[in-house]
């Protein structure tokens, strides 16, 4: 998600999101949990959460400074995004 128009052109988005949602790939889950985790640590994205449906869990790593704090859920669980104040996913009414 972008947050701001000002990193879209006609054509692109010139900076990195600040949000990613991504489900996990099945045949290379190490693509997403380090080679794209340490990509979007480069770019500073603000926020970035990682679904697996097979184990129904969800992984959530938010800016802090130069570094993710990460946090783990299940899909009984409510997350709310730190990006925005009135965003909530409720896992469990999605099943």
């Amino acid at each position: 998600m972008i947050c701001d128009p000002g990193n879209l052109t006609e054509r692109s988005c010139i900076r990195a999101p600040d949000w990613i949602i991504e489900i996990v790939s099945p045949g290379n889950p190490s693509h997403d949990y380090v080679r794209k985790l340490n990509l979007y640590l480069d770019a500073k994205v603000k926020e970035y959460w990682i679904i697996d449906p097979d184990r129904e869990t969800i992984f959530t790593y938010r800016l802090d400074a130069d570094r993710f704090d990460v946090s783990s859920f299940s899909f009984r669980d409510s997350l709310k995004s730190g990006l925005y104040e009135d965003l909530r996913i409720n896992f469990k009414a999605l099943k």
